[in-house]
């Protein structure tokens, strides 16, 4: 449904984005890990685990132990490889990873290894530069950003702000009530994050263009996707629209139906001879046509689709 090709590395900055703040942390304790012999891969839990393991296997057999931070290792590299060959890549993709490499962060590194602190709060630092100069980027971008919105922001950098204040003054024998601190400012501050995006206008959604262009649709009017598929225009519109000269993703679709795809010539064709129709167009394609001479009439537009009727 969305067109989501990207080269094979296109998660490798994401991933370095995502684990910022305990980036050296994170590549300390993987080596480690890794290297750990299995009595001390994984501490008393581990151990317990393993013990749990050979007590169910037979007797006389060589079973090797359970190495559960090698194991969260080999699940974050298949993760990572498998998106990377994939044909279709989206950022939500390797969240799963995360936690698994935070989990793997927290059981190897040393809670008083100061390397590890350092380059948590400098990591730390570097991503808020960045969000605030997303920020900034985005208020010069946008005309428009709703009060809500900025609230909401607002309220999520306090909390970030309270928790860095929490943990850098903690004393350490209050370091496990700084740990709860900083991980209930994250739940709320994200939450607070996830407010602001509700609240912040649809800009990718078809959902104002369809609304428009509802008014010169009827039930038997011919829809067609010209140069695109807005992926959001069909569920609006409760309607399957006709591809033209566009396959994307959909190729496989396609392959199955193709009475919903119309070579562009074909689409001309129909188009000229007159009659009811509605047809999305991509911007640079209908600008192309209508220089063209072809017919039609704007009823509507954004910045990633025109609507244009046939009459």
């Amino acid at each position: 449904m969305h067109q989501r090709v990207e080269p094979w590395w296109y998660f490798l900055p994401l991933l370095l984005v995502g684990v910022l703040p305990w980036v050296v942390p994170l590549a300390r304790a993987a080596v480690s890990a890794w290297r750990a012999e299995p009595e001390a891969a994984g501490g008393p839990g581990r151990a317990a685990l393993t013990s749990g393991a050979a007590a169910g296997a037979a007797p006389g057999s060589a079973s090797a132990p359970f190495e559960p931070l090698k194991f969260l290792l080999v699940f974050a590299a298949v993760t990572l490889a498998f998106f990377s060959a994939s044909g279709s890549k989206l950022a939500p993709y390797i969240l799963p990873m995360l936690p698994v490499l935070a989990a793997v962060t927290g059981a190897s590194s040393g809670a008083a290894d100061a390397l590890a602190r350092h380059a948590a709060r400098i990591g730390a630092a570097l991503k808020g530069v960045v969000a605030v100069a997303l920020l900034l980027y985005s208020a010069r971008r946008n005309s428009y950003v709703p009060h809500e919105a900025l609230l909401w922001t607002g309220v999520a950098l306090l909390t970030a702000l309270a928790a860095v204040v929490i943990t850098w003054r903690a004393r350490p024998a209050a370091r496990t009530a700084a740990s709860v601190a900083t991980a209930l400012a994250a739940i709320l501050g994200w939450q607070c994050l996830m407010c602001a995006y509700s609240a912040t206008p649809p800009a990718r959604s078809a959902r104002e263009l369809v609304r428009a262009a509802r008014p010169y649709i009827r039930a038997a009017t011919p829809l067609y996707s010209v140069g695109q598929y807005r992926e959001t225009v069909s569920p609006y519109l409760a309607r399957t629209l006709q591809l033209v000269d566009y396959e994307g993703e959909l190729h496989f679709g396609l392959e199955q139906e193709p009475q919903h795809r119309v070579a562009m010539r074909e689409f001309v064709a129909r188009w000229s001879a007159g009659g009811e129709a509605v047809a999305f167009f991509d911007p640079g394609i209908w600008d192309e046509w209508r220089r063209r001479g072809l017919p039609g009439r704007v009823i509507a537009f954004d910045d990633y689709t025109v609507a244009v009727s046939r009459l």
